[in-house]
């Protein structure tokens, strides 16, 4: 499409600014021609004099997912397809952005859904991802195994995590390099994967970091708590596990993250009952056992509390790598900050300010920070419903308001640091303590 076109149409549209079909015509050219944040902008504008237009939000959430913008994309849609729950191309889109964020159990059910209204519907793009070969490998089904629900492929990486460059290193030699140096690894005998254990405080960036390192290799992802696993009857808990890391071998290069470790592997002497032991007993088969061919898998395991964990998973061949997470140090709080802010309304930022006044903060306290001075700007836009821009003074006067989550958990780790610290494990803690005096 020429520009003397879309030059004719905005010259038309100077003397009729609010001809909605005109700028939907102008919103489509630019679509057309694959700049969607001029098509944005007249999608918007279009809203403005017209807040129901139909038109308008299916063109804007088409716009957001060219531009990543998957999550407002998703809430337009979910609100469109509440008025037309049958119209394919909402569900089509809405499925687009589901597999772009990784979630593949909803894009299941969206896709599922499409299929009800049109049984003639065909789509690569889904069937690649949705769909696999059954045991006969006859023919194509719709993912339904209970194991398989929990396999996604994240969109974040490394870049997406800030700091933690010494832990990025740790997995580094354990999943990233192996996978780009396979016949040196295998000169050496040395297999790819292993365990990582990641303890620390609450909310500095464990579970984040595992979806970045599955994103990282572009490897398959599979999170799981303590209720994917156990289950009140005799052996479905040790089942369940294993399907779990059946999975994971089946889909390689894979990584495992599961969170609440400790939950899972507690130590064995202090429990009563034999079913937890079992349990336990075939978590570590699963790790380490004859049968357990674990090659290409990283398993992450995630606490805040490994002086509860059973010993046995700090043997080498199992959790073989205990690293802390310390809360992020000054350097990654200005990067945390740049990240969670980034595609936000702000005006200039001090991100050094932010960070020295972030004091003890974990990720997940910076994250509550930025919370509330949205909900703030949010109170302010709600009249005119303009965005106001977020500023520095905002953020220094949200962490004033916010109290680091970090501080309970030192003083309750430091005690098992100094008095039960024979094997050295929480050394780390000490060292860290020393450090912030």
């Amino acid at each position: 499409m020429s520009n003397d076109f879309i030059d004719d149409l905005l010259e038309a549209l100077s003397f009729s600014p609010d001809n909605i079909p005109l700028r939907l015509r102008i919103a489509k050219s630019y679509f057309d021609r694959s700049e969607y944040q001029k098509s944005e902008e007249q999608y918007l504008e279009v809203l403005k004099l017209d807040g129901n237009s139909i038109d308008a939000k299916f063109g804007l959430s088409k716009c957001y997912f060219r531009l990543k913008k998957t999550a407002p994309a998703e809430i337009i849609l979910e609100e469109l397809i509440e008025l037309d729950s049958s119209n394919i191309e909402y569900l089509e889109l809405l499925c687009y952005c589901q597999l772009e964020d990784g979630n593949i159990n909803e894009a299941k059910e969206t896709y599922q859904q499409i299929l009800i209204f049109d049984t003639s519907y065909k789509n690569a793009d889904f069937d690649g991802v949705l769909r696999m070969q059954t045991v006969n490998d006859k023919e194509d089904t719709l993912v339904d195994e209970d194991a398989i629900k929990f396999l996604k492929k994240p969109t974040v990486n490394f870049l997406d995590v800030g700091g933690m460059n010494d832990v990025k290193e740790q997995i580094s030699l354990k999943i990233i390099k192996p996978l780009e140096h396979k016949e040196l690894y295998k000169a050496y005998g040395k297999k790819i994967g292993g365990g990582i254990l990641l303890y620390g405080p609450p909310g500095c960036g464990k579970t984040h970091l595992a979806r970045a390192t599955a994103g990282e290799i572009n490897a398959n992802f599979i999170s799981i708590g303590i209720n994917d696993i156990l289950d009140m009857w005799v052996g479905s808990s040790e089942q369940n596990l294993h399907e779990i890391f059946e999975t994971a071998r089946s889909n390689k290069p894979c990584v495992i993250f599961i969170d609440e470790i400790d939950a899972l592997g507690a130590n064995r002497s202090d429990m009563n009952k034999s079913a937890g032991r079992n349990v336990i007993n075939q978590f570590l088969a699963e790790l380490d056992g004859i049968d357990s061919d674990n090659d290409g898998i990283l398993v992450l395991g995630a606490t805040n509390t490994p002086w509860h964990l059973d010993p046995a998973f700090r043997r080498p061949g199992r959790f073989d790598r205990i690293i802390f997470v310390a809360p992020p140090d000054h350097a990654a709080k200005i990067a945390i900050y740049e990240i969670m802010l980034k595609d936000k309304p702000v005006e200039s930022i001090d991100y050094k300010a932010l960070a020295k006044a972030a004091k003890d903060f974990s990720g997940a306290d910076i994250q509550a920070s930025i919370d509330v001075a949205i909900e703030e700007k949010l109170m302010q836009s709600f009249s005119d419903g303009i965005p106001k821009p977020i500023s520095t003074k905002d953020l220094l006067k949200a962490i004033k308001s916010v109290k680091p989550s970090t501080k309970e958990w030192f003083t309750t780790s430091k005690n098992y640091a100094l008095y039960a610290n024979d094997s050295g494990l929480y050394d780390e803690i000490l060292s860290y303590l020393k450090i912030r005096k």
